[in-house]
């Protein structure tokens, strides 16, 4: 569905998007991750339309996205991170008016808007006026205007941006149900999200793709040292020292609790386990304990391990 090669655009002397080179299977939901300024959203209005290439190519659904522009842009239902939305129009009539500029009309036109409220949950806001909408429904009327034009590819830039716990669980649950039907490539900071519906994640940094796998596989291949955590009633110098010193362990950080506990947190080598000996430890020096367990990484330990500077 996507089709990326060696992918550059150049903002004056700045390059932000540096030679890039993916693919999206039809079907699939991709998501495209990076932290602040390392190319994402140039990526996004690459393909898009939005923005020139300085160099490179790209297809979507087979259609180069600069030879070929409206028909690449037809197969795209695109969704930017700040929805642009007429606030002085219903939600009905705004959701017309675009679906009449996407080339649609007459009968096709109502019953694309009609499918498009239904699927988003707009029914009970469709007649209201979008400034007196919440974020979230804002949201909801911003994906429905991507899918109005019934497109196979769904590009989504932030599409949780701004809302509360229920407001990204509703959306989620809404990309999950388009993922059925769609191929889907969504940018966004909450990984955990990624996580429970992406098949594939690509990780860009510094214009540079620096991972491109499923997220069970790239927990696995991380790098990062282990964690571990135990509470113990202990002095700090003397437990620490001893924590320190035990095979395998890099690194001890302690944190004061109430009554005389401390946590300890216990970074070891990557693919090790030493709780057993911290364990050890504590009963040989008679060191109270209430927790002990392991940091099972996750995709945001992926995602640090991969753009942290230090």
């Amino acid at each position: 569905m996507i089709e990326v090669h060696q992918l550059t655009k150049k903002y004056a002397s700045h390059e932000a998007v540096r030679g890039i080179s993916f693919h999206v299977a039809r079907g699939e939901i991709v998501g495209f991750l990076g932290p602040n300024g390392a190319g994402k959203t140039s990526t996004l209005r690459m393909l898009t339309g939005y923005l020139p290439p300085t160099s490179g190519t790209a297809k979507i659904a087979g259609y180069d996205i600069f030879r070929e522009s409206i028909e690449a842009r037809r197969k795209i239902g695109y969704m930017p991170e700040n929805v642009p939305l007429y606030e002085d129009m219903r939600v009905r009539e705004y959701l017309k008016f675009r679906a009449q500029l996407k080339g649609l009309k007459g009968s096709e036109a109502r019953r694309r808007v009609g499918d498009v409220i239904e699927t988003c949950g707009l029914v009970n806001v469709r007649r209201k006026m979008i400034k007196t909408l919440s974020k979230g429904y804002r949201q909801r009327v911003g994906l429905a205007d991507a899918l109005v034009h019934d497109p196979e590819l769904l590009i989504l830039d932030e599409p949780t941006n701004g809302l509360d716990p229920n407001q990204i669980r509703q959306i989620r649950e809404l990309i999950r149900r388009l993922a059925e039907t769609h191929t889907v490539l969504i940018s966004t900071h909450i990984l955990s999200e990624v996580e429970m519906i992406c098949n594939r994640v690509i990780i860009i940094d510094g214009g540079k793709i620096k991972a491109a796998d499923t997220p069970a596989n790239l927990i696995h291949q991380m790098r990062a040292a282990g964690r571990i955590q135990v509470e113990i009633q202990a002095d700090a110098e003397v437990a620490g020292g001893a924590l320190n010193r035990l095979p395998q362990v890099k690194k001890v950080a302690c944190e004061e609790l109430p009554d005389d506990w401390k946590r300890f947190t216990v970074w070891v080598e990557s693919g090790t386990d030493s709780r057993e000996k911290i364990h050890q430890l504590s009963a040989q020096y008679g060191w109270p304990m209430r927790s002990l367990f392991r940091h099972i990484p996750t995709l945001e330990d992926v995602f640090v391990e991969l753009t942290r500077r230090d």
